[in-house]
């Protein structure tokens, strides 16, 4: 690798939308311990991510990885499809 390695975020999840063109809207969830009850909470949060090539549909589970602002909202793009 370079001498200075960037670190970049890869998320997975389920993908809950794919009707725009070149766009998936992926909906990561992830378990969080509540700090009063000591409980497991589900927390789930929607990632916009570009998919060049549309690829990828509602129910696919995919892999994203953190790059470039595209637009507003999609600084993701579509890693692989797991499922």
């Amino acid at each position: 690798m370079n001498q200075k390695e960037t670190f970049k975020r890869t998320l997975t999840g389920i993908v809950v939308s794919a009707k725009s063109s070149k766009t998936l809207v992926v909906k990561v969830d992830r378990k969080t311990m509540h700090s009063k009850y000591n409980k497991f909470v589900t927390t789930s949060k929607k990632f916009h991510a570009h998919d060049e090539k549309s690829l990828a549909q509602e129910g696919n589970t995919v892999e994203i990885i953190e790059s470039r602002p595209y637009s507003k909202l999609k600084k993701f793009e579509l890693l692989s499809i797991v499922k």
